[in-house]
């Protein structure tokens, strides 16, 4: 028999012994049983609170964001090290990159007025709480195989795997909450306090932490060239 003639045969053989592929089932009715049940929830926060009702529509859209993306922290920082690739990691970088212009905008629009800058309350002291809480909520999200908003994103997936991971988040957080204040008594409150504008000004603030974020993402997209290279 030609090479041919086998090679029909095999393939004829090959196609028979496919199962055929089930039909997928259209989502369709619940999506629109979903959009029908949010928009109810909508409509009954907003005629007893406006602020509810617009967390809600902000929560789904950046659940939306999230679920289609796949934009993850945990992996942005785990993926240069299990895989070497650094789209993730870039992509992050290039939100700091926007987030400090915006925030950096709106907060010096309120020092100029000479009204109180919001959000100063998250700056607080560098001390070894940082380092060890770090450490330990990177341990845990590298367990997990994700971060809060990674979690939360994939439990909505339907993942078991997240839902026992959000369960001992939430325990860990009450765990947490309770110790907070010897943290604060015996290594926060004896750390410093660092606020870039009072150190280098409004623009110089700026410049620096856009510098800093521009050298990561070339040394990012130089990480994974050289994982490339080694890997071919």
């Amino acid at each position: 028999m030609s090479d041919t003639g086998t090679t029909s045969t095999i393939k004829r053989s090959s196609s028979r012994s496919r199962a055929p592929r089930k039909p997928k089932k259209s989502q369709l009715p619940f999506a629109i049983a979903a959009l029908v049940l949010v928009s109810t929830i909508g409509l009954f926060l907003n005629s007893r609170d406006n602020g509810t009702a617009w967390l809600l529509l902000t929560g789904l859209a950046f659940g939306y964001i999230l679920q289609r993306s796949r934009f993850c922290f945990t992996a942005s920082m785990r993926d240069p090290y299990l895989t070497g690739g650094t789209s993730l990691t870039r992509a992050v970088l290039i939100a700091f990159a926007i987030t400090t212009i915006g925030f950096t905008a709106i907060k010096y629009g309120y020092f100029s007025k000479g009204l109180p800058i919001p959000g100063m309350s998250y700056v607080v002291p560098i001390s070894f709480a940082t380092v060890a809480g770090a450490f330990m909520f990177g341990i845990g999200m590298v367990i997990a195989g994700g971060c809060a908003s990674g979690t939360l994103m994939r439990v909505g997936e339907g993942f078991s795997m997240q839902i026992l991971s959000l369960t001992f988040f939430v325990i860990g957080s009450l765990i947490g909450a309770n110790h907070f204040g010897w943290w604060k008594e015996v290594f926060i409150s004896k750390g410093t306090s660092v606020f870039l504008p009072d150190i280098f000004g409004w623009l110089g603030a700026v410049v620096i932490q856009l510098i800093v974020i521009f050298l990561l993402y070339i040394a990012a997209e130089k990480w994974q060239d050289i994982k490339a290279n080694q890997s071919s």
